[in-house]
């Protein structure tokens, strides 16, 4: 009976947990206007996408992020508002919402960061004309 209760007291403190954690993902203020919404639909179009967040001010852009091979989304997206105060409120408004059935997380956009570009090495043609493919291992069999 006392694990209970103190279970329940847990649950129901002076913050309930899912709360405290959402107030956490908000106290961090915008620098830009641009949001990182995660948590999206596979099925989420560009245009429901964009209307979603329309009531919140002037979009500048908004794009769902899709694979390059598939087309298929890959979950999440970015949208720029042309202030801060406008990206502010939707982030306010939208954060742990549902858009088409999925619970949408929706947080400041950080900078790209640099990748250096994959070192690919270089198989250029021989003396012979013909490239060289460098392969790991033996493919045959031996006859001894």
């Amino acid at each position: 009976m006392a694990f209970i209760s103190r279970a329940r007291r847990a649950f129901t403190g002076p913050f309930p947990p899912c709360s405290y954690l959402a107030s956490i993902r908000l106290s961090s203020t915008l620098t830009s206007p641009k949001l990182f919404i995660s948590g999206l639909s596979r099925e989420t179009t560009d245009e429901q996408f964009q209307e979603a967040f329309y009531p919140f001010g002037r979009i500048v852009e908004a794009k769902v992020v899709r694979d390059r091979a598939t087309g298929r989304s890959k979950g999440f997206g970015f949208v720029t508002y042309t202030s801060i105060e406008e990206a502010e409120k939707a982030r306010e408004e939208m954060n742990a919402k549902f858009l088409h059935g999925w619970v949408i997380f929706v947080d400041p956009a950080k900078p790209r960061e640099y990748r250096p570009p994959p070192h690919r090495p270089e198989s250029g043609p021989s003396e012979t004309g013909f490239r060289t493919n460098k392969t790991v291992g033996w493919c045959g069999y031996n006859s001894t």
